[in-house]
């Protein structure tokens, strides 16, 4: 996953979910497991 790709999933979010994104992007970026992250991430979003 590369860095347009996941603005381009923060982008399509309401405001709500938004601060929830911005959490979850943070985790990635900073986190060793990030492959199992995205994948649950996009499991919440299905």
């Amino acid at each position: 996953m590369d860095m347009n790709q996941l603005l381009s999933m923060l982008s399509k979010m309401d405001k709500k979910d938004l601060q929830k994104g911005i959490e979850q992007a943070s985790k990635i970026l900073n986190s060793k497991d990030k492959n199992d992250i995205i994948n649950k991430f996009k499991n919440n979003n299905n």
